[in-house]
């Protein structure tokens, strides 16, 4: 899923590590979710969104991420 944790972490000058201890998860998961490798739970989504000023629909690019899904179903036998 693509997603704008990346950017938002830039933008607030924090690395990684900073950003998975003030969300309570492993940096390898905040990697993980920056590379669109790993969906998070919701309450995860929504720390984030928290940290980062911003809603779940915005980080989460919601309505990029359905009209491409709309699109691959639309495309599927």
């Amino acid at each position: 899923m693509k997603n704008r944790v990346k950017e938002y972490r830039q933008q607030h000058r924090l690395t990684q590590q900073e950003v998975a201890d003030l969300v309570g998860v492993s940096s390898r998961t905040i990697i993980s979710l920056e590379k669109g490798q790993y969906n998070p739970s919701l309450m995860l989504a929504y720390r984030l969104a928290l940290l980062f000023h911003t809603s779940v629909e915005d980080l989460y690019c919601l309505a990029e991420n359905k009209q491409a899904e709309d699109h691959i179903n639309e495309n599927s036998p």
